[in-house]
């Protein structure tokens, strides 16, 4: 189920989690995460913009990988997929979303879970690929660190509560294929249109994957 979820996770070591407030950033936000080597990016349906900040982001930048966050009913599958969003991530999973993913199995989708029983529900269903959120919140490097030793099979992107300085941590563990981040877009320098600063942020979180040391 969902195969092609692997492959966009290991594109890259951190994934932008992007609110747009204004369509207008969603292009110039693209080319300088794109730039500084953060192609996969989720845009969260948080704002009324979302949707069709993804679709100037598609059209535009066919560089990235353009994904919808925070999806949370059946509906926003749908729409989502008009909109041209790549993959789909949500931060829990319902059974309402699972109906959804299955009538949608040829698209990516990254269900989140935050517990053991979460985990194993997710994984019973099909799902090897999973987001752990909130991440620090729900224990961190050492909650996925015992997550391992039962669910040896499963493959996180952790999300919440990770920084710069945290996210080394998490990517040198053996079930984290990559980190999602809201570090790399801060509000002030979106709405200030600092796309250079942007892009900075961006390659020194791209970087992070070599400065991540194995950790078992």
């Amino acid at each position: 189920m969902n195969t092609g979820i692997d492959q966009i996770l290991r594109r890259a070591p951190v994934v932008p989690v992007i609110v747009v407030h204004d369509v207008a950033h969603a292009v110039p936000l693209a080319e300088a995460l794109v730039a500084g080597g953060l192609p996969v990016l989720e845009v969260t349906l948080r704002t009324p913009a979302g949707l069709a900040a993804v679709s100037a982001m598609r059209r535009a930048v066919p560089e990235a990988i353009v994904g919808v966050g925070t999806l949370t009913g059946a509906p926003q599958f749908a729409a989502a997929r008009d909109a041209g969003a790549q993959f789909g991530v949500s931060p829990g999973l319902t059974s309402e979303l699972l109906a959804a993913s299955r009538e949608a199995a040829d698209w990516p989708y990254l269900p989140g879970v935050m517990t053991p029983s979460e985990a194993l529900h997710a994984r019973t269903a099909g799902f090897h690929h999973l987001k752990l959120f909130p991440a620090v919140q729900a224990g961190g490097i050492d909650m996925l660190k015992a997550l391992h030793s039962v669910f040896p099979d499963l493959l996180f992107c952790p999300t919440g509560g990770i920084s710069q300085q945290n996210a080394a941590g998490f990517l040198a563990l053996p079930n984290v294929a990559c980190v999602g981040g809201s570090w790399v877009v801060p509000a002030q320098l979106v709405q200030a249109g600092d796309w250079q600063a942007i892009r900075q942020l961006a390659a020194a979180a791209a970087a992070l994957r070599a400065a991540a040391s194995p950790s078992r």
